[in-house]
């Protein structure tokens, strides 16, 4: 069906051979070559999980194991770019001191130290955790254009980032609680994620309360 609608759309000198298409007019070819040269340009910017990276500690587990281990919201959301509803998700107004991971692969994502209430029902953080990468993808489904965050090991669907966050960053990481699995600062240690608990032994570097901090609309 595609590939019909395709052929039907095709000016009358792109029919034929291959090589046909060179006898097109200059100025189309010039086009072409534009738009050619405009997608390999945005392809270079949207980067994407890379595949071949692995971690000795964080992992992502064949489909079989996620089917049986995570509920289908955590599925939906992480393996099929679902989003869940706001304010009725399990950390939107969380307030405890802690780090939050991936669900998937276990590994660190934000820490409770960046988090703040933008208001919108879902956790956001201004910075992911110290010594974090996160992955960002173009995302333009829904007729928008937005940066798409996910998990550098485990390949989860996060959420999005916006630029309309508290300072230092002026970003809003907006995420999805079923991505997350939160671990209290008490526990870091015994969960394995002790170089950790030296951030909560003294004052955050951002804001004092991460929960007070709300985005400036004039930024």
């Amino acid at each position: 069906m595609m590939r019909a609608w395709h052929d039907q759309c095709r000016p009358a000198w792109c029919v034929g051979k291959l090589g046909d298409t060179m006898r097109a007019p200059w100025s189309i070819q010039l086009v072409m070559y534009l738009f050619a040269a405009g997608c390999a340009a945005e392809k270079a910017v949207s980067p994407t999980p890379s595949k071949g990276e692995t971690h000795p500690m964080y992992s992502k587990p064949n489909d079989k194991v996620l089917k049986e281990t995570l509920t289908p919201l955590q599925y939906e959301v992480t393996q099929e770019d679902g989003t869940e509803r706001p304010f009725s998700n399990e950390y939107h107004d969380n307030k405890d001191a802690g780090i939050y991971v991936d669900i998937v692969s276990g590994e660190p994502l934000f820490s409770s130290l960046e988090k703040f209430d933008s208001k919108t029902g879902w956790p956001s953080f201004w910075k992911p955790a110290e010594g974090v990468e996160i992955i960002e993808n173009v995302d333009r489904k829904f007729g928008m254009t937005r940066t798409e965050v996910r998990s550098k090991y485990g390949d989860s669907h996060l959420g999005h980032m916006f630029d309309d966050g508290p300072a230092p960053t002026g970003l809003r990481y907006c995420i999805n609680s079923a991505s997350l699995r939160f671990i209290r600062a008490d526990r870091l240690a015994e969960e394995g994620y002790g170089e950790y608990a030296k951030l909560f032994g003294k004052s955050p570097a951002g804001p004092k309360d991460p929960e007070s901090v709300v985005p400036d609309e004039s930024q």
